[in-house]
């Protein structure tokens, strides 16, 4: 049977130049060019050759010419042929008769060329990311049911046979109006956030509403505030940016504004999480909120709003945001819809005070142009339909279950070694070791028990690091989590026990 056809379209792509000058035959030229793609890997084993006649006409030579090269490379094993189907390159590829030129010395003998401060930083985290983990306790996952399924297919399907022209050409960097829209009235009712469609900007997800914040906002050497503990990747983007963190305590009321006064009373901006603070899942007291506009207001700080989970809230309605309390145009606001709906959509949004449209508009220009349309028109036919709104409260159902087999399956498992922080809202709980444990240790066994965990103690910067986990319930079915939790308390008394040896 002949190779699939899946790779035969790039050989069509290769730059093949005879030499009219040479005394060399062109048959033998053409043979020459492709033993030498072949050797290189450049034409893959298994890759359909052009056909004679197609290639003939490409090079503008006889067929004849390009038979023979076809002979001699089927003679000497580089290619096969298969009646009815065409010339492939074999799966057997032998050596060149003329060896390859080896490069000029090695390759981890040349000298390594230089970063940028800022490249320096972004390598040093871009070495500590791996691959996503599918695996039960992963944070940042969600579920999807069948009904928001089948409703997003049948939107894809209706967009795709209607493709409507704006969404081949370029466009607008702050998005497709109609998702500007829904999303304004959705934060309206949903987040208490004033705001209109003009100061929304659509954008790859929280992280890149992050990222433009830094790149319009800060400057190298800029103070800011982020919590302490916090998330680890704003503090790393901040990082490297250039930005100085001061790194303010969290308690019970979320960030204490008056140390961040006193440490830094004329930062740039601060960094927040104040409707469900990451790792703690403590919720900012009215009373700090207002604390925190007043210092914005008065020093002209800016403050970034992550607002990434308050949807599934399971106690009472949503908490309305820190930006609809805002009056002096200080707070960013920032929200996904990739842990609402599903990580793969890649959309987010940040509503910015109108006097800083432009910037952000330039910012997001200059680094990703603009969103997919086609997504965007997709998300905005799902929002516009009530279907958002639908899978927010199924979801929200559907988490709360989850939580609450988590939280008995690591009391039964574990409730001997953890305290465990039941949280009102999100897609995350956070559980503290009772005894000496270390959190890296445990992360490192449960990986080989299969299940993934997120060390609690590296997300504190100068406060007392305490030791736990972060344990993600969203995106995984319940017989999942109650297995995961028996095995995470096997690594868990595993890593304790060497921990004592």
């Amino acid at each position: 049977m002949a190779p699939s056809d899946s790779r035969s379209k790039w050989a069509g792509l290769l730059d093949l130049t005879l030499d009219r000058a040479s005394d060399q035959p062109l048959f033998q030229q053409v043979y020459l060019l492709l033993r030498g793609a072949i050797v290189a890997h450049a034409l893959a084993p298994g890759t359909r050759l052009p056909s004679t006649r197609g290639l003939a006409e490409h090079l503008g030579v006889s067929r004849t010419s390009v038979l023979s090269a076809y002979e001699q490379l089927l003679a000497e094993g580089y290619a096969v042929g298969h009646p009815r189907s065409g010339t492939y390159v074999s799966d057997d590829v032998p050596p060149a008769i003329t060896p390859v030129e080896p490069m000029a010395g090695r390759l981890d003998e040349v000298p390594r060329r230089a970063l940028s401060a800022a490249g320096a930083r972004y390598g040093a985290f871009g070495a500590t990311i791996g691959p996503v983990a599918d695996a039960a306790f992963a944070t940042g996952c969600c579920s999807i049911d069948a009904a928001t399924v089948e409703a997003w297919r049948r939107i894809g399907a209706r967009a795709m046979r209607g493709l409507d022209p704006l969404n081949l050409s370029y466009a607008d960097p702050l998005g497709e109006p109609a998702l500007r829209q829904e999303v304004a009235e959705y934060l309206r009712a949903s987040r208490a956030v004033v705001c209109d469609p003009d100061q929304i900007i659509i954008v790859s997800g929280a992280q890149q509403a992050i990222d433009l914040s830094i790149r319009a906002l800060i400057d190298p050497g800029d103070a800011v505030w982020v919590e302490d503990p916090g998330y680890l990747a704003t503090r790393s983007a901040l990082t490297a940016a250039g930005a100085r963190l001061v790194p303010v305590p969290v308690d019970e009321h979320g960030l204490r504004v008056g140390s961040g006064i006193a440490a830094a009373p004329t930062a740039r901006a601060a960094y927040i999480t104040p409707s469900h603070q990451y790792p703690t899942g403590a919720i900012m007291s009215m009373a700090r909120r207002l604390d925190l506009l007043a210092w914005a207001a008065e020093t002209g700080g800016w403050i970034i709003e992550d607002d990434y989970d308050s949807e599934f809230r399971y106690v009472g309605r949503p908490l309305a945001s820190l930006q609809g309390l805002d009056r002096s145009g200080s707070v960013i606001y920032v929200g996904t819809l990739s842990k609402v709906l599903f990580p793969g959509i890649r959309l987010g949004f940040a509503v910015v005070p109108k006097p800083l449209v432009d910037a952000f508009r330039g910012a997001r220009f200059l680094t990703d142009r603009h969103p997919p349309a086609l997504q965007q028109a997709m998300a905005a036919t799902f929002m516009h339909q009530g279907l958002l709104t639908s899978h927010i409260r199924r979801m929200r159902q559907h988490y709360r279950e989850a939580r609450d087999v988590v939280v008995d399956a690591i009391g039964r498992h574990m409730g001997d070694l953890v305290d465990i922080e039941v949280p009102e809202c999100g897609i995350q709980l956070v559980v503290h070791f009772k005894e000496p444990i270390s959190d890296l240790a445990v992360a490192e066994a449960a990986a080989r028990h299969g299940v993934t965990v997120r060390p609690v103690s590296p997300l504190y910067i100068d406060q007392p690091a305490r030791q736990g986990l972060v344990l993600g319930y969203s995106g995984f079915d319940l017989h999942r989590l109650r297995s995961a939790a028996a095995d995470l308390a096997r690594a868990t008394r595993s890593a304790a026990i060497r921990g004592l040896a």
